[in-house]
């Protein structure tokens, strides 16, 4: 270990605890954007501007000087030498908790070597760790070359507005990571297609039609209020039956995990559809609409809809059905796809609308394009070299389906602290699921990489 790995890890140790108690505090704060819940300053609901104060407190408290982008943005700064910018930019606002918790999402529990809390992995413990890594810099009295920048976001789950404020008033970073997804280093992410499928207003058997919390989340349960006497219906699995008014209530239950990675995810919405349409539970309209349905949830790869491609750098496409509700007699049905370079929003949106028919209408379409920076660039290298070092691995960087804060920037990567090879307890469960959970020793070593990865970027020449 050399002179400055080692002033990392004792540095690390001293301010550990500090770290963990800051996370649980932040965790606290039910931060879920709301735009309709705007008000002067906190454009996206008053407990998400509770957590961004709280964000900054924990910045101010380590010494940065701070400000905000009228409450689209928290900004925390150690000034450099010269005008020119690194940043990390992570952010506050979570998805909601949703059902299937057995701890209380915003009172973070430790738990044999986990963390447990919405938000401990995406994004409230990396965002601590971020303001951790500058605050070295401070502790050890160090003026850097470039300004160092934390940016904290507040609607990165919805529609990354803040972001898009943040750049009309402010220039962009010479380099910037997000901790926002996998080490090593992801250089490139899929584009992204999200859209809603509608049906008439059918007036017939389906009464009520609800299952998951976030459209970028596959739902572990959904439900359908038929109108039908429960003593004709047959058992099947991960399927149950509850009597309910003068009707029978139809569950499913699936396994939840995020759109961007959604293999392995059994999607709750799909198996009440297929319910519904195995038992003959709908009218014409209905069964039209459920038959489009069934094509959206046949595969998470696009084969139902016509959809699936794959290509070199990204893969194949993904799609999946986050949310199911009904709105004004309708039933309308939330999708969000990431797709690679082989394909564009255009073609997706026409060839869903050619397998889907009359049987349902294609709505509020909105597309992003896959964007990609070579990996033999300084700043990457840096990153992946870092991490490299700190574990011992030959890790290169790699691409992927969730999109971060990176897209919106010219020079930019998606930089951990997850792992796609950690394996869940039994207790714990994926970011926006169930359980939220966080390994300590990974977070711990995350931070490590972090301070090491800026001071090797304070080193190159932008």
């Amino acid at each position: 270990m050399n002179q400055v790995e080692q002033s990392v890890a004792e540095y690390v140790d001293e301010v550990w605890e500090d770290v963990v108690a800051d996370i649980e505090q932040l965790v606290s704060y039910p931060s879920v954007a709301v735009a309709a819940d705007a008000e002067s300053g906190a454009p996206f609901g008053r407990p998400v501007r509770d957590a961004l104060d709280c964000a900054l407190g924990i910045a101010q408290k380590l010494g940065y000087q701070t400000s905000d982008d009228e409450g689209f943005v928290g900004i925390a700064d150690i000034p450099g030498r010269g005008d020119k910018q690194l940043a990390t930019i992570c952010h506050v606002d979570v998805v909601p908790a949703g059902p299937g918790w057995n701890t209380d999402p915003f009172a973070m529990e430790r738990r044999e070597g986990w963390l447990l809390g919405r938000g401990v992995i995406d994004d409230k413990g990396p965002a601590v760790l971020s303001l951790y890594a500058g605050a070295y810099l401070l502790r050890h009295g160090i003026v850097p070359r470039y300004t160092f920048r934390a940016l904290l976001g507040c609607d990165e789950e919805v529609g990354m507005s803040d972001v898009h404020h943040y750049l009309e008033n402010h220039a962009d970073p010479d380099f910037l990571f997000t901790p926002d997804a996998e080490f090593p280093v992801c250089n490139g992410e899929k584009g992204h297609f999200d859209g809603k499928l509608v049906s008439p207003v059918c007036n017939g058997v389906i009464k009520d039609f609800e299952g998951g919390v976030a459209t970028n989340a596959v739902p572990d349960r959904a439900s359908a209020l038929v109108t039908t006497d429960i003593t004709k219906l047959r058992n099947a699995p991960n399927i149950t039956l509850e009597p309910e008014g003068e009707g029978v209530r139809i569950r499913g239950w699936g396994k939840s995990g995020h759109a961007a990675m959604p293999e392995g995810t059994v999607n709750a919405i799909g198996l009440v559809v297929n319910y519904l349409l195995d038992n003959g539970l709908c009218n014409d309209a209905e069964r039209a609409y459920l038959e489009a349905l069934k094509k959206l949830h046949a595969s998470t790869a696009g084969t139902g809809l016509g959809i699936d491609c794959a290509d070199g750098p990204f893969g194949p496409l993904t799609i999946i059905g986050g949310r199911i509700f009904m709105r004004e007699g309708r039933i309308v049905q939330t999708m969000d796809s990431r797709y690679p370079t082989c394909t564009d929003g255009d073609a997706i949106a026409a060839k869903i609308r050619a397998a889907i028919g009359t049987g349902a209408e294609l709505t509020d379409v909105g597309s992003a394009k896959p964007f990609y920076i070579e990996a033999d660039t300084p700043a990457i290298k840096a990153c992946i070299d870092t991490y490299n070092e700190v574990t011992g691995e030959n890790a290169t960087p790699f691409t992927m389906g969730g999109g971060t804060y990176a897209r919106h920037f010219p020079y930019a990567v998606s930089f951990g602290p997850e792992h796609s090879d950690m394996v869940l307890p039994e207790f714990g469960g994926p970011m926006h699921g169930a359980n939220e959970a966080a390994p300590i020793d990974k977070l711990l070593e995350a931070l490590k990489i972090y301070i090491i990865a800026l001071l090797r970027l304070e080193e190159i020449d932008f």
